[in-house]
């Protein structure tokens, strides 16, 4: 029986990639001159430390223009408020792993809305599309590129 899996993923690797090219940017550049501006990387948040709010801005785009470039969805990425310590300014970026239950529930039912013989089921972050006829998929998955939904979907596990 043919399947598919939703999920909505951010490879780790290419925004550790992009943030070593943000940093080799912000080096060079000649307002970040004698600065303490960087960027830094833990589990699933960024770091954005500078002396001022301007040059966090500033910095914000050199990183979105990098995740851009190395194909990151930047709805995955939630930006929070600027946070102050003494005389820096600090910016965190939450980048967003999977699928919540809520959203999951709205993908099941708006599939089921469509009326396709094909059966979704949560699993965990992802939802398992089943059916008999490929086709059946291909318009599931044609109908959700078509909707707006709070995470990035990507398709994958397609199983004959």
């Amino acid at each position: 029986m043919p399947s598919f899996d939703i999920v909505s993923e951010v490879d780790m690797h290419e925004v550790c990639n992009a943030i070593d090219q943000a940093n080799r940017e912000i080096g060079n550049r000649y307002d970040f001159k004698g600065t303490n501006a960087e960027v830094l990387q833990s589990d699933t948040q960024v770091t954005l430390k500078a002396e001022n709010e301007f040059q966090i801005k500033q910095m914000l785009t050199i990183v979105y223009n990098k995740f851009v470039k190395r194909n990151i969805d930047i709805a995955s990425i939630k930006e929070n408020e600027v946070q102050y310590q003494g005389q820096k300014a600090q910016l965190i970026l939450d980048v967003m792993q999977g699928i919540d239950s809520d959203t999951a529930r709205k993908i099941v039912k708006l599939i089921k809305e469509k009326k396709l013989k094909v059966q979704a089921a949560v699993q965990g972050e992802q939802v398992r599309v089943t059916g008999k006829k490929r086709d059946d998929l291909q318009a599931v998955i044609a109908m959700l590129r078509e909707q707006t939904l709070a995470v990035p979907l990507q398709y994958n596990n397609f199983r004959d």
